[in-house]
């Protein structure tokens, strides 16, 4: 393996190799050393931050999964366990899913607060290379493993506006029912868990008009669908 590889080459290919089933310790190590000066410079941009950290987020919650299955589909310490607990090492640093999701991908928005509060306390490492603002579209994008969690996809920072958009689409299809005559818009949890994050209720009601998942004259009410946290444990014990 060359040693040019670059970051979002590195994050790519080990989301790629987690995916089928390859060798991932090298590259792992390789994002572990990476020098933070040169992952600055290589994620100078929007799509090259958004696609490099949707990877790594991605990679990692399988790998975690690898370790132990139960952790996900456990209670809720167990939950807090997999998404709060520092063990993911990147360019130095010890960093969490939560660090990744909230402190990066959602501009230091609190995990609680329905994604109005900020995240308290940010890091130096989460100040330097998170996202100038959220990006919705992540929580589509964003996979655990449950069964309720949208489904692994490798981004590019060429084609992530795409890619995100097909991925949101896919999801709000899969997830979305209108009932015409209640006037209802059965929606995953995570538009309730994150609303801040699409701009509240109404925000909520645009967002669906826009990939045509209610009717652009529909003014819905919002219900919200229970999430599943269960796991394929057979997936990841094999």
């Amino acid at each position: 393996m060359s040693t040019q590889l670059d970051p979002l080459t590195v994050s790519a290919d080990l989301l790629y190799s987690v995916k089928t089933g390859g060798e991932t310790r090298s590259l792992r190590e390789r994002l572990a050393g990476l020098d933070r000066d040169r992952l600055e410079r290589t994620l100078a941009d929007r799509p090259r931050r958004l696609s490099f950290w949707l990877n790594a987020f991605n990679a990692y919650a399988q790998l975690l999964l690898e370790r132990d299955p139960s952790l996900l589909s456990g209670g809720r310490l167990d939950r807090w366990k997999f998404f709060a607990r520092d063990r993911i090492p990147i360019a130095g640093a010890w960093l969490s899913l939560n660090d990744l999701r909230d402190g990066i991908l959602r501009s230091s928005s609190h995990r609680w607060g329905l994604g109005y509060l900020p995240r308290p306390f940010p890091s130096r490492f989460e100040r330097r290379f998170r996202l100038e603002e959220c990006d919705p579209r992540i929580h589509f994008a964003l996979s655990t493993g449950a069964e309720s969690s949208p489904p692994i996809a490798v981004y590019s920072p060429e084609d992530v506006e795409e890619e995100l958009d097909v991925a949101t689409e896919w999801y709000l299809e899969e997830n979305v029912s209108y009932d015409r005559e209640r006037d209802v818009a059965t929606v995953p949890r995570l538009f309730r868990w994150y609303q801040g994050d699409f701009g509240g209720p109404s925000g909520i009601r645009q967002f669906l008009k826009r990939y045509d998942a209610v009717p652009t004259a529909a003014t819905p009410s919002l219900e919200y669908d229970d999430y599943d946290w269960s796991v394929d444990v057979e997936r990841f014990s094999t």
